[in-house]
């Protein structure tokens, strides 16, 4: 390499167009995989490639997303899978905003990774590192693809390549996880999403995405109905109730993994297709309609507060995010099937605000592991003056997730909350009240057990710093700031989304 430095580097990446950029966003995290398997021996060298590959798919993003707030749509047709039904990539606001999310926190996590996995001492970390790189390609797939089929297989990549790190252990309870983990997503994805795909593609001749929906014209009402179920239930990834059992069943994962499930990519590809398919497939008019997306709101709503009713009851600090997790993800599902510009916005915006929320909570515990080999909420009262920087970030993002000013999870909330009262459901409305209240219930009393002086202490002991290591301690500080500056940042993001769903213009 005669002469060619870092600044070589960034001129080439900023001379890409957007449309040049996206196919890069999946090889070059493909690209990473392989290299990192090629240099497993050398782990120092391994976990550079790893943050080198994810600082560039950040670069790669950057393009993208200043194409799509000038008003740009870039597209790109790689191959023919079927006359008419390309292999194809196309950038707009909801795809780039998912996009960037992604790229964003796969960096955040590749610093926490590498902490946690040496901190703990992990085994197989080459192939967990690889799987991860290979996770991420796909979900960039899904989060910039042009049709439905590119989507969906994309969708399946995601789900087999995050079977390894589920099962990351090789313990028969990590197995097992795996084989339930596996099960649902795959069954519940070629099962039922993708008979919904051949009958699109049947009846409406595209599964391009299309603003205003592909299928007003072509399908009766009870047709409407079953595909709109076919679809919401087909996305496993969304865990609603009663396809969510493989989200609490994958714990038995590294942390770093649970991040990876719970915030980065899979269950947020799964609530992002949600939005796609509604507002490119469906169009808003066609579900609002729709008799099954009101039964399917109710659903979402049920959801809602069972899994957060769940969450109350467990004591592993992974179990009770993870039942969280089921909870906020039908936020998103039921803001989709309200069928209104605000729900859409506030499902949009929620897949942001409950991201950077969703895994400081998750980075949090994970600390909490490498530093005090605690799992339990019950034995973690004190932890909070050993580690200060872990437990007020848990805190600060607890916050978020309930929904409180000043972080990011307010605005979304809000909006969700209002396009409830447009559609004038009070049920629903009191459905994300009392779940903001239960939230409250089972993730306050964490930081705040935390900060109690352990048995045999007064109030002034205990006070003596052991946190995790700086690689793990910085990730989820960073991020429990982040769901400050989303508070403050949310106009323009708000104003970046508008265009999938413009409010509608109130009448003279």
């Amino acid at each position: 390499m005669i002469g060619f430095g870092a600044s070589e580097l960034t001129e080439a990446l900023a001379l890409l167009s957007a449309w040049q950029a996206l196919p890069l966003t999946v090889l070059v995290p493909a690209l990473g995989a392989l290299l990192i398997l090629l240099t497993g021996r050398w782990p120092n060298l391994r976990d550079s490639i790893t943050i080198a590959t994810s600082l560039t798919l950040l670069w790669l993003v950057l393009p993208i997303l200043i194409d799509v707030a000038q008003g740009g749509r870039p597209g790109n047709r790689l191959v023919e899978i079927f006359p008419g039904l390309p292999l194809a990539f196309k950038a707009e606001p909801l795809g780039a905003t998912f996009a960037a999310v992604a790229s964003i926190l796969w960096l955040a996590t590749s610093f926490y990774g590498i902490g946690y996995m040496r901190g703990h001492h992990e085994e197989n970390q080459t192939r967990f590192f690889a799987c991860f790189a290979v996770a991420i390609a796909a979900t960039m797939g899904i989060a910039l693809s042009a049709n439905m089929m590119t989507l969906f297989i994309f969708y399946e990549v995601l789900s087999v390549s995050t079977y390894p790190l589920v099962t990351h252990s090789g313990t028969d309870e990590a197995k097992r996880a795996g084989r339930v983990y596996l099960g649902i997503l795959l069954g519940t994805s070629i099962g039922l999403q993708l008979v919904a795909i051949a009958w699109t593609w049947t009846v409406a001749g595209t599964l391009d995405f299309e603003a205003g929906g592909i299928l007003a014209g072509h399908v009766s009402e009870v047709t409407v109905a079953v595909l709109l179920a076919l679809y919401i239930f087909g996305i496993g990834k969304a865990a609603i109730m009663p396809f969510h059992r493989w989200l609490p069943s994958a714990m038995v994962a590294p942390t770093p993994v649970s991040a990876l499930l719970h915030a980065v990519a899979v269950v947020k590809a799964g609530v992002f297709t949600v939005v796609k398919v509604v507002v490119y497939i469906f169009g808003l008019d066609l579900v609002a309609s729709s008799t099954m997306g009101l039964a399917l709101a109710y659903l979402a709503a049920a959801s809602i507060l069972i899994a957060s009713l769940v969450a109350m009851t467990k004591d592993n600090l992974k179990a009770r995010l993870a039942y969280s997790t089921v909870s906020q993800l039908s936020y998103i599902t039921l803001g989709a099937m309200l069928a209104t510009s605000a729900g859409v916005l506030g499902g949009g915006l929620h897949i942001v605000m409950h991201a950077f929320g969703k895994i400081t909570l998750f980075f949090c515990a994970g600390a909490i592991m490498v530093a005090a080999h605690k799992t339990e909420i019950s034995d973690m009262r004190g932890l909070g003056r050993r580690m200060p920087f872990t437990f007020v970030a848990f805190f600060v993002a607890a916050i978020s997730i309930i929904g409180l000013p000043p972080m990011g999870g307010a605005w979304s909330k809000w909006l969700l909350a209002l396009a409830a009262a447009e559609r004038e459901h009070v049920l629903l409305l009191a459905t994300y009240m009392i779940s903001s209240l239960l939230n409250i219930a089972y993730l306050v009393p964490i930081a705040v057990r935390g900060f109690m002086p352990a048995a045999g202490e007064g109030m002034g002991e205990g006070w003596r710093i052991r946190e995790a290591p700086m690689f793990c301690v910085v990730p989820l500080c960073l991020t429990a700031l982040a769901t400050l500056v989303l508070f403050f940042a949310a106009d323009p993001l708000l104003a970046f989304l508008e265009p999938i769903a413009p409010p509608t213009p109130e009448a003279p």
